[in-house]
């Protein structure tokens, strides 16, 4: 019945936003055939590139590049009628951009990225050109303030014209059957989820706001989450989670960010009751090369842990192709009761710096001192280092990452990660991931012999996903992934000496 409630309440979730939006924008006029080698512009001049560039206006508008917008390469094909209200597919708005940013007009080469992103997603699950915040299609919004390559394509979901406010609906309902291997393994049928709303205004000619909601019903799956070999990390009735992942929070992200335009770049501060600080790369669920694996990666406490905290300050400056930014929060991750919003407090701190020195390369190093972060681990804090490279290109999106963290007092626990998404064609993908961590909290009773012991554990799992479009930017994925496992000897009494777990899943999504 549970299960029945869950389902029910989250197709709403993600459906709710479908009735409200279509793949047109009221208000963009766009001519039926722009000439080539000319620039058709809205509302407000594009800033020469270098002379004007203090002092252009944050812009709200949409900017054809100096090159022909190329033939559609979907599966099907849309004809454009002239209006002032229309339909655009991949092809006709591929070399757009839309932003509120620095004013810089992108170079042909990121619009042909993008376009050759769209080409391999699903018909519909984007509308090209279109950049939330202040991107100006530089790069691609991740979490909280990450970034990712431009050549990932534009964020997926249904984007609304509302007055002068741009708003974005992104979410899924994700069934998934996982049978995970060996003595220690678990099977569960369960459902993950996750909505998402943007909105941005600008405010003026140098300011721009930028508001997120992210919310997940994921606490009806229970406390102990679900099963997922080798997983650690936080606890469920009071006992640290083993083999398992925690349920995400109800309140997932509440948070607001200005940005102010200063020289050739904007000044910007970020704040959030419950966000994501500047550590680490872009959380999983928002990477294009983890966009069909169904479970979270058995690394995701030294990578990405931090993107649900409660109590986020971040101030930064973003440019064209790099980003530093610092961050206050709370070090604690959030606790077992997932329905509510835990107390807040400023008590760690972050420091990341970003480049993205192409459409197709987003390069971050960050490091953060977090005070207390794990109920299991009272009264030793954590000095957190990592390192990562993304990149993307023609429907192929990889991420490649190094993280340390330093109980103080404590061991140094490092971790590897490699994964990526390869959408062949609209309708197929194939995906895989690979991880290396040295863990030692496989074995939380006191009493057992192995209790702290420090194991290297690597996990490589695949997949396939055939995408199937719905209506505008639904559509639902079907796929599998089969996963393998290297260990020490000294586990095999515990794990089997080659277990091996596989996943079935299927996911609705706004924005495939």
């Amino acid at each position: 019945m549970t299960r029945t409630i869950l389902l029910a309440a989250t197709a709403a979730a993600v459906l709710l936003p479908v009735t409200a939006a279509a793949q047109m924008h009221p208000g963009m006029a766009m001519p039926a055939d722009p000439p080539a080698k000319t620039k058709t512009k809205t509302k407000s001049a594009m800033p020469a590139p270098a002379d004007n560039a203090q002092s252009a206006p944050m812009r709200h508008d949409m900017t054809m590049p100096d090159s022909a917008p190329p033939a559609q390469t979907g599966p099907t094909s849309q004809t454009s009628t002239p209006s002032t209200s229309m339909a655009m597919d991949h092809g006709e708005m591929g070399h757009m951009a839309m932003g509120h940013g620095t004013g810089m007009t992108t170079p042909p080469a990121y619009g042909d990225a993008v376009a050759s992103a769209l080409a391999r997603a699903p018909q519909g699950a984007a509308m090209a050109g279109m950049t939330m915040g202040t991107a100006d299609g530089w790069y691609q919004q991740g979490s909280g303030t990450s970034r990712l390559p431009a050549a990932e394509g534009p964020m997926r979901g249904a984007m609304i014209h509302a007055g002068d406010w741009m708003l974005m609906a992104h979410g899924y309902a994700w069934g998934v059957l996982t049978d995970q291997g060996g003595p220690r393994g678990d099977n569960m049928a369960f459902i993950e989820s996750m909505a998402m709303l943007m909105a941005d205004h600008d405010l003026g000619d140098r300011a721009h706001i930028q508001l997120r909601a992210m919310g997940s019903l994921e606490p009806a799956m229970g406390a102990r989450g679900y099963p997922n070999l080798f997983a650690t990390g936080e606890v469920a009735n009071g006992q640290p989670l083993v083999d398992r992942q925690h349920p995400h929070d109800l309140f997932m992200e509440l948070s607001a960010r200005i940005d102010y335009r200063v020289g050739a770049g904007n000044a910007f501060l970020y704040a959030a009751p419950v966000g994501e600080p500047a550590l680490g790369p872009s959380a999983f669920m928002h990477r294009g090369s983890a966009r069909y694996m169904p479970l979270s990666p058995i690394t995701h406490h030294w990578f990405d842990s931090t993107h649900i905290t409660y109590g986020v300050v971040t101030a930064g400056y973003a440019a064209d192709r790099f980003q530093i930014e610092g961050s206050a929060f709370k070090g604690r991750e959030p606790d077992e009761r997932r329905w509510n919003i835990d107390p807040i407090r400023l008590d760690s701190w972050s420091v990341r710096g970003t480049w993205a020195p192409s459409p197709f390369v987003a390069v971050q190093v960050s490091h953060g001192r977090l005070t207390s972060p794990e109920e299991s681990h009272p009264g030793e804090d954590e000095a957190r280092t990592t390192a990562s490279v993304q990149y993307a290109r023609g429907g192929l999106s990889t991420t490649f990452a190094y993280a340390i963290k330093n109980r103080i007092p404590g061991p140094a626990l490092s971790a590897f990660l490699a994964e990526a998404t390869w959408e062949l064609t609209p309708r197929h993908a194939v995906f895989g991931r690979v991880e290396n961590v040295a863990n030692d909290e496989l074995f939380p009773e006191e009493t057992d012999p192995l209790h702290d012991r420090r194991f290297r554990v690597t996990k490589a799992e695949a997949g396939y996903a055939y995408r199937l479009p719905i209506a505008g930017p639904f559509g639902v994925a079907v796929g599998g992934t089969v996963a393998a496992y290297a260990k020490p000897d000294a586990l095999d009494a515990a794990y089997g000496k080659a277990p091996v777990s596989w996943t079935l899943f299927t996911k609705f999504a706004l924005g495939l």
